[in-house]
């Protein structure tokens, strides 16, 4: 034994030994945790869910937007769709015999008569949503430091807000009370012209009214556990977090996110040019903001593109990403889909959106006419029924 060990003794270099004394010290001879961050499968699936129904709906707004009720040929859908998208078209209507019938010489693809008949209904649908649109655009330029917003980005963002493709003559041209738009630094810009001290109200504040606790002091809270398990705290400065099921928060991280949720912060209706980017309460009022304009979407979520948009307006952080990953209660970042997409998760249980405008409930109702039971789109809370 000796004879062996004797020379791999000596024949050790110094300098080695040095190098791993010095990282003994610094590491403690172990390797840094790697940081995960933990996947919501039920959140991922909504991207998947919707794949289908999203060209369902767009294949009826094209067969219904054909110039004076002209059919659409199937010779013309690679000019609307493209080459490789027009074969994921082809297959659908083959599929969805019950939605979409092919007749005529040359062939065109037309709504079956069941179809035409849901479809009327999304008039309905139309009327019910304007209210609601004014209200939530009215709102996002109240959230804006200077209350304007280019109008590129409005119309970028459109689709995610519900808002119509007509939507300058629509609703800013027909409600000049609330809006206009004019020039600033060469770019079309919609201007608020009246605010409301009634629509400052977050989503978060009229979900913790009805749960009686708006008026509520932090010094109030009776409860007689230490710290919450899941992070949720009965507060008026609190936010409704749901962690992942592979976050396994320790002692430490609960009192210090206990501490976070009883924190004071300014609305986000406030001017953001008021508060110092430094100061906690400004940076919780951050993740206020960005909870607020995801609410005013249709679906509750956005791409990170479309986030983006708002930098200068609302007086985003540079460093976005890390916000909502720190957040990850709050919010949920996921990579399925063409582009990343931000989820508010106090308005999901599993797949399914909790709350549905009327545009949405019509959707449901019409691509539930492919007679497949689908979870994010079926709600049993919606108010249209299910087609029979």
């Amino acid at each position: 034994m000796l004879r062996r060990q004797v020379p791999f003794i000596i024949s050790k270099p110094p300098h080695i030994t040095i190098m791993s004394t010095i990282r003994q010290k610094s590491s403690g001879g172990r390797r840094p945790k790697k940081k995960i961050y933990n996947r919501v499968p039920e959140l991922d699936r909504v991207m998947e869910l919707r794949k289908k129904p999203s060209m369902i709906l767009e294949l009826k707004t094209l067969i219904q937007s054909q110039p004076k009720n002209n059919p659409l040929f199937l010779r013309d859908l690679e000019k609307n769709v493209g080459f490789v998208r027009k074969w994921d078209f082809m297959g659908l209507i083959e599929k969805h015999p019950t939605i979409f019938r092919v007749t005529g010489a040359p062939p065109f693809v037309n709504l079956t008569d069941k179809a035409q008949r849901v479809a009327r209904d999304e008039a309905q649908a139309q009327i019910l949503m304007e209210p609601i649109l004014v209200n939530n655009l009215r709102k996002m330029l109240m959230l804006c430091v200077d209350c304007r917003i280019p109008l590129e980005t409005v119309e970028f963002v459109g689709p995610e807000l519900g808002l119509p493709c007509d939507f300058k003559e629509s609703l800013i041209e027909k409600y000049p009370q609330f809006f206009s738009i004019r020039r600033f630094n060469g770019r079309d810009c919609v201007y608020l012209e009246d605010w409301d001290s009634t629509l400052a109200v977050t989503a978060r504040e009229a979900r913790l009214a009805q749960e009686g606790i708006v008026n509520m002091t932090p010094n109030n809270d009776k409860r007689k556990v230490k710290i919450s398990k899941d992070g949720n705290y009965a507060g008026p400065f609190a936010f409704k977090v749901n962690f992942p099921a592979g976050f396994r928060p320790n002692v430490n991280f609960l009192e210090q996110f206990e501490r976070w949720q009883k924190l004071e912060f300014p609305s986000p209706y406030l001017n953001a040019r008021r508060f110092d980017a430094a100061d906690p309460k400004t940076r919780k009022r951050t993740v206020a903001v960005l909870h607020e304009l995801l609410s005013l979407t249709l679906e509750r979520r956005m791409t990170s593109a479309h986030l983006d948009a708002f930098h200068a307006e609302f007086f985003l952080p540079s460093q976005l990403l890390l916000c909502l990953i720190k957040h990850h209660g709050i919010f949920y970042l996921t990579n399925k889909g063409v582009r990343s997409t931000v989820f508010l998760k106090d308005a999901y249980v599993g797949s399914n959106l909790v709350d549905k405008c009327p545009l949405l409930q019509f959707n449901d109702k019409f691509v539930a006419l492919c007679g497949r039971g689908n979870v994010d789109l079926c709600d049993s809370k919606s108010s249209l029924q299910a087609v029979v």
